[in-house]
């Protein structure tokens, strides 16, 4: 089938190049110049992937968002924001956005995310680190990982992961203790020439809201600066940076 965008702006400018750009490309794309209308087009739609402003009249982006996230629909969506507006990324990538490019931005890029996340959401096969696995349940900290039922739960009470973010999960517990490399990561999660892009970065930002007390001080996904991630099992905060020592030795 051929891939279909929802383009959401009120920029006629921007929304007919990006739809010429991507129709030359073989997308199918339809247009929106606010938010008001998107939860209904997507019902009749059901196209591959929204693009979404931020800053609209009428129904800007985020209230767009929230709203598609509020009645569960999980459609992969890039939000469109101000190269220096930190805070609608952070708000955006809270309500489930996928990824999100600043403006101005090059055609050329935004093809490349679109690509990327249809890749991400294809299903996946028996091999794939998101698939489910027979092993015993992996229990750390309050949370306990049910690796059949690809499910997440702290006290008992089931978290939801999206496919990447429980394969990041996976990964990193199969090789806890282990610093894994940025490459070494995107291998294991995708296989050999995975594509590099900012799902690894999204997928780490949006685990760490999940499990860590105070996520800009992580305790089991840590960062070992000049070297990649390790997953701490016993939550020691200080593990990474022992690490980063002993390399410097």
């Amino acid at each position: 089938m051929t891939p279909h965008v929802l383009m959401v702006d009120d920029d006629p400018v921007v929304r007919d190049h990006v739809r010429d750009y991507l129709e030359q490309h073989g997308f199918d794309v339809s247009v929106l110049d606010d938010g008001t209308e998107l939860r209904r087009r997507v019902q009749a739609e059901r196209p591959s992937m929204v693009v979404l402003d931020v800053m609209m009249p009428g129904k800007d982006g985020i209230s767009a968002l929230r709203e598609l996230r509020n009645a569960r629909d999980d459609i992969p969506v890039i939000l469109l924001t101000a190269r220096s507006d930190v805070l609608d990324r952070v708000i955006g990538l809270e309500l489930g956005a996928d990824d999100y490019l600043g403006k101005p931005f090059d055609p050329r890029e935004l093809l490349a995310r679109i690509r990327s996340i249809l890749r991400r959401r294809e299903p996946v096969s028996s091999d794939t680190a998101s698939a489910p696995e027979i092993r015993p349940a992996y229990r750390f900290g309050p949370f306990e990982m049910d690796f059949g039922a690809r499910e997440l739960r702290r006290d008992g009470e089931r978290i939801a992961l999206r496919s990447g973010e429980f394969a990041l999960l996976k990964t990193l517990v199969k090789n806890a203790m282990v610093v894994l490399t940025r490459a070494q990561l995107n291998e294991k999660m995708r296989g050999n020439g995975a594509h590099r892009d900012r799902s690894l970065d999204v997928a780490i930002w949006r685990l760490r809201r999940l499990l860590e007390i105070d996520p800009s001080e992580p305790r089991y996904v840590q960062t070992v600066w000049g070297q990649g991630y390790i997953f701490v099992p016993h939550g020691d905060p200080t593990a990474a940076g022992r690490i980063a020592a002993r390399a410097t030795l």
